[in-house]
């Protein structure tokens, strides 16, 4: 047996710190009233780590790059047949991994110009008004039962690997290492994952940050403060 390196600690970080977010964003939804600034807060971090994967699906280690997981669809019925073998996600995963990126760039998008019609504005409101701000709301809460409906979805495939399969999903995003057995690296399979080093995670780290502060509405000039009236003459 030998262990082999699959998911890099940038990426490990990433899916925790999101397990975290998504998990607080839809708690704090229920909740409503004052838990919508955590709400607000939760999906700026969201914004920032959802551009931190999209930079790291090119700039990443070998298992974390789009190309190397995103298949077209005779791998994904190959896959269905049992006739994949690879390491990372497999193609139908890849299916999965790509809806929940999808659908939280969406809820991310409209909920910056949201309103609640009671004390909670998204950050970049003041940029489209009351009218659209509604029409944006709308989209919003219809994706947001489909977030929900994908984690449970993501849950039960992991059951189902470690029922089925008998293998477990958990530890090697939490280790970042696979154990399998040796002398299987014919056609890529079974090898390490390589690349990501320090300037890649520069690189997203720093448009990650960017894409939080643009999203936070912080650059947006505040309106002039109401002039003074005039004070009654004294006669």
């Amino acid at each position: 047996m030998q262990r082999i390196l699959v998911w890099d600690l940038p990426l490990r970080l990433f899916h925790w710190l999101l397990v975290v977010c998504v998990s607080g964003s839809i708690v704090s939804a229920k909740i409503g009233g004052n838990a919508m600034v955590w709400h607000g807060r939760f999906g700026l971090v969201v914004v920032g780590l959802l551009v931190f994967r999209l930079v790291w699906g090119f700039v990443g280690s070998t298992y974390a790059r789009f190309f190397q997981f995103v298949r077209g669809p005779g791998a994904i019925i190959a896959y269905l047949r049992g006739q994949w073998h690879g390491e990372g996600h497999n193609p139908l995963g890849a299916l999965s991994v790509l809806a929940m990126l999808g659908t939280l760039l969406l809820l991310v998008a409209t909920g910056l110009f949201a309103n609640d019609d009671i004390a909670f504005e998204g950050p970049l409101y003041a940029l489209v008004g009351k009218d659209l701000s509604d029409r944006v709301v709308g989209i919003h809460r219809l994706v947001e039962p489909l977030i929900i409906l994908l984690v449970v979805a993501h849950l039960a495939a992991i059951a189902f690997y470690v029922r089925i399969k008998k293998e477990t999903l958990i530890m090697p995003m939490i280790t970042g290492q696979k154990v399998m057995r040796s002398g299987i690296q014919a056609d890529g399979v079974g090898e390490t994952a390589k690349g990501g080093g320090p300037v890649a995670l520069c690189i997203a780290l720093v448009l990650a940050l960017g894409a939080a502060y643009c999203a936070s509405g912080a650059w947006i000039s505040s309106p002039p403060a109401a002039a003074a009236p005039a004070a009654a003459p004294n006669w």
